[in-house]
């Protein structure tokens, strides 16, 4: 969240007045306090998200009125720059390709699992675009969009979903934590990597991707805890879809807002418009700036919404209604951008073509990549396990190798007895 140096909120614990240093040092430490002295606000308008969720461009298209943006002191974003908007809308529109072509290739018995972040893609654009390139993400199950968006290859990224043994792509080249199923546990790899980071004199940013339904977890407590106690720079992005498959927000938590969460662990908390890209990159770019200047760890919710089915072994229709759906069909993120740059002169025929082009490419790329069979060797269940090969393993393989040698002998002899 941004600082403001001139102002202090309204309404709240010392409006226009000095903060206290006692109450400074009560709730936070290191870094962060010294932000909150620098600028002259207390440490709730410092933790503590705005009172409405920051949206800049409305379900219409259009940039709203700064006043109406939900910035308030302390919590003002500037625009993202022309380039930057661009970027995100040709990553909007090859992310709503893919989402739509995996759905296809699913049904068509080509992938073995899907999980749709279809109406979620300004969610995952603005996490890749909004890291540096030595940062890090460690994304979620449902966060394809992004590993593609921080330079991926696509048909690595899609590895897992296939069914294949191994996760697809090296996390080490690309800074991009393996997607894996188990809910949150990513949040605690990325404390770590931040924490080595941290340790190593680095300057390295860490984002963490979750789901409302992470929040519900242990794990999400351990990551945000020892993130805040050790001072760690990581983003915390939860992309609050309003269902944990088919439990609602409201089963979950009855805190005022998943940003409301920050407070309790001493880090700055902000709600932003989901499906608004221009917000999510403010917002974000300037978490990561934060981060990466020493204000310690942040958390920052997206308000969005999942339009299809958990995943397409799942049945959304047995807990929410089409009604609902539909009112969140006009909140589309790639419609909204669309309309927002044109009227902007930012967007013409020609680009959207070119655009439209290179998402159609990389669907050709999944459908030709993805209807290969991949080559099995059985000597992977062994050589991956340990670095250096324990005696059984060794003694594990020779038996493997040894039985699949005289299977193809046999198969030799056969085939030489029916000439």
């Amino acid at each position: 969240m941004t600082i403001s140096a001139d102002h202090t909120a309204p309404g709240k614990a010392g409006q226009g007045q000095p903060v206290p240093e006692q109450a400074e040092d009560t709730y936070l430490a290191g870094a962060a306090a010294e932000a909150v002295r620098k600028f002259g606000i207390t440490a709730e308008d410092y933790m503590l998200p705005a009172r409405h969720q920051i949206q800049m461009v409305d379900q219409d298209g259009n940039l709203k009125h700064h006043s109406e943006q939900g910035a308030e002191p302390g919590h003002e974003y500037p625009l993202p720059g022309d380039d930057e908007l661009l970027a995100a809308y040709e990553q909007l529109v090859v992310g709503r390709r893919v989402n739509d072509q995996n759905s296809a290739l699913v049904r068509q018995g080509r992938m073995a699992v899907y999980p749709s972040s279809h109406g979620q893609e300004a969610c995952q654009v603005a996490a890749a675009l909004c890291l540096a390139e030595g940062d890090w993400i460690f994304p979620t199950y449902r966060d394809a969009v992004a590993v593609m968006a921080r330079g991926v290859d696509p048909i690595e990224a899609m590895t897992i979903f296939r069914g294949d043994w191994h996760g697809g792509y090296d996390p080490l080249k690309h800074k991009v934590g393996i997607q894996c199923t188990p809910l949150t546990t990513q949040l605690l790899h990325a404390v770590g990597v931040a924490h080595a980071a941290k340790l190593r004199g680095e300057n390295t940013v860490v984002l963490a991707m979750c789901g409302d339904g992470a929040t519900s977890e242990g794990d999400f407590h351990e990551a945000l805890n020892f993130a805040a106690v050790f001072h760690l720079p990581v983003i915390f992005f939860v992309q609050n879809n309003q269902y944990a498959i088919s439990v609602p927000l409201a089963h979950q938590s009855v805190a005022p807002s998943l940003a409301h969460k920050a407070v309790g662990y001493g880090m700055a908390g902000e709600r932003v418009d989901g499906n608004d890209v221009v917000a999510l990159l403010a917002v974000l770019d300037r978490a990561v700036k934060l981060a990466r200047e020493g204000s310690g760890p942040l958390l920052v919710e997206a308000h969005t919404y999942r339009m299809q089915a958990h995943t397409n072994a799942d049945d959304a229709t047995r807990y929410r209604q089409d009604s609902e759906v539909a009112q969140w069909v006009a909140r589309d993120p790639l419609t909204r951008m669309r309309k927002y740059l044109t009227d902007r002169g930012l967007l013409d025929d020609g680009g959207e073509a070119r655009i439209t082009e290179k998402a159609e490419s990389v669907a050709a790329q999944l459908r030709a990549g993805l209807g290969e069979d991949m080559p099995i060797d059985p000597q992977d269940l062994f050589r991956y396990v340990f670095a250096n090969q324990t005696p059984q393993l060794k003694e594990q393989s020779e038996l493997v190798a040894d039985e699949l040698a005289r299977d193809a002998a046999g198969a030799g002899s056969e085939s030489e007895a029916t000439k």
